[in-house]
C-alpha cells in the first residue's frame, strides 16, 4: 500500500482511499478528483492507493481510516460496492444512503465508483462538507441582455480561473440572463472583486445590473436619476414596451407616453413619417425606426424615447423581409441610433426578445 501522508493521524480530517488494481501506474482520475474537490476547499490528509485484491489490506485501511479520520471518501470499482458498504456499515454502525453517503456522529464516510456513472456527484460531497462545517453561501449577481453562450461561458470560465470553488445559477430568458454568483460568506472580499472584474472584463457591453433588479426597474431608476421623460412608439412590439413599464410604481414621473403606430396611416400622422420614406424603404426599414423617434423627439415633451418597427410571423409581409427583422430607434436630444436584429423563434419569443433589446438599448444610451 502506497500512501501519502501531510500531517499526524490524530489532527487530520479528511481520508482518501482509492481501490485498484496494484499493477496499474494511473493516478491520473484521483488526481482530477483531488484537484477539483481541494477547488472546493478541501484537501485530504492522507490518500492511500490500496489494493482490491488484498482483503487484509483493505480491512487493515477502513479500520485505520475509522479511527483516525473524520471525513473519509472511497474510491473503488462499481464490482466492490456491496462488500465495502455491508463491512464500512459494519464499523460505524450506520448504513450507507441512497447517494452514496454514510453519516455516523461526526463521521462521513462517501462511496464513489470508478468506472460507472455515480448517483453521487463531487459537488453532492461538497454539499455535505459545507453542511457539517457550517459554511455559508452569499449571492451577487451579473444581469445581461443579448450576450451570446459562448461570452456567457467564457466569463464563467474566467471566473472560475480566479476562484474554483465559486458556483454559479444562470437563467436565460428571450436575451435576458441572469447570472447569480454563489460564494462562500469566507471568501475574501478581494477574490471576489477579482471575480466580478474578471466577468465584467468580457460581458461589459451587455450588463445592466449587479442586482436581481428588473430590466424595466433599472431604466425607470435610470430616468429618475437623470430627470428625463420617455417616450415610446411601437409597432413591432404591440405595446410590450410599455407595458413592461407601466408595470412600475411611480413610473408616470418618467414615462410621458406610448404610442401602438400599427398602420401606415398612424406612423405618418401620429409621428410624421414621411411618405416617401414608407414607399420607397418600407415600414420595416431604418429609415422609417429613425423617423419614428424623430417624431416622438420632435413633439417636445420627451427627452429620450424608443421606437420599434420589424416583423413578428408567423408570415412575411408583402416586401419579403424575413421574419424575425427587427429595428430599435432610440433617440435623444438631436442623436438617435438605429439597431437591427435578426431574431429566431415563434412570434411571441421574437416579440418579448425584441421587448427586452428595445429596453436595454435606452438603459445603455443613459448610463
Amino acid at each position: 500500500m502506497s500512501n501519502i501522508e501531510t500531517r499526524e493521524s490524530t489532527a487530520v480530517k479528511n481520508c482518501f482511499l482509492t481501490f485498484r488494481n496494484k499493477k496499474s501506474n494511473t493516478f491520473e482520475e484521483t488526481e482530477k478528483i483531488l484537484e477539483t474537490l481541494s477547488g472546493f476547499g478541501y484537501y485530504f490528509d492522507k490518500v492511500a492507493y490500496i489494493s482490491y485484491s488484498d482483503s487484509d489490506e483493505i480491512i487493515r485501511a477502513l479500520k485505520d481510516a475509522k479511527d483516525g479520520y473524520s471525513n473519509v471518501l472511497l474510491y473503488c470499482p462499481k464490482v466492490m460496492e456491496n462488500t465495502l458498504k455491508k463491512f464500512v456499515a459494519s464499523l460505524y454502525g450506520k448504513p450507507f444512503d441512497e447517494l452514496g453517503i454514510l453519516k455516523a456522529g461526526k463521521s462521513l464516510v462517501f462511496i464513489y465508483f470508478s468506472d460507472k456513472e455515480n448517483r453521487l456527484q463531487l459537488k453532492d460531497v461538497k454539499r455535505v462538507l459545507d453542511a457539517k462545517y457550517g459554511i455559508k453561501y452569499d449571492r451577487t449577481y451579473i444581469k445581461t441582455v443579448g450576450a451570446s453562450v459562448t461570452k456567457i461561458n467564457s466569463a464563467l470560465k474566467a471566473a472560475k480561473a480566479v476562484c474554483p470553488e465559486i458556483d454559479f445559477n444562470v437563467r436565460e430568458r428571450l436575451g435576458d440572463c441572469c447570472i447569480e454568483i454563489i460564494y462562500s460568506s469566507k471568501t475574501p472580499k478581494m477574490v471576489l472583486d477579482e471575480v466580478v472584474r474578471s466577468m465584467v472584463e468580457i460581458l461589459n457591453e451587455y450588463i445592466y445590473s449587479f442586482e436581481n433588479s428588473p430590466l424595466a426597474y433599472r431604466l425607470f431608476q435610470l430616468l429618475k436619476l437623470r430627470r428625463m421623460k420617455l417616450s415610446v412608439a411601437e409597432s413591432f412590439t404591440g405595446g410590450g414596451v410599455s407595458k413592461q413599464l407601466v408595470e412600475i410604481p411611480g413610473v408616470s414621473s418618467v414615462f410621458y407616453e406610448g404610442l401602438n403606430t400599427y398602420s401606415n396611416e398612424s406612423k405618418m400622422k401620429r409621428l410624421g413619417v414621411q411618405e416617401m420614406t414608407l414607399k420607397q424603404y418600407g415600414a420595416v426599414s431604418p429609415q422609417t425606426a429613425y423617423e419614428m423617434a424623430e417624431g416622438l423627439l420632435n413633439g417636445g415633451k420627451c427627452d429620450i424615447c424608443i421606437a420599434t418597427t420589424g416583423i413578428a410571423g408567423p408570415k412575411s409581409d408583402n416586401s419579403q423581409k424575413p421574419v424575425g427583422l427587427l429595428y430599435i430607434a432610440v433617440g435623444v436630444k438631436d442623436t438617435i441610433s438605429v439597431y437591427k436584429y435578426n431574431l429566431k423563434g415563434g412570434r411571441n419569443d421574437i416579440t418579448e426578445t425584441a421587448v427586452n433589446l428595445a429596453l436595454f438599448h435606452a438603459f445603455k444610451t443613459l448610463k
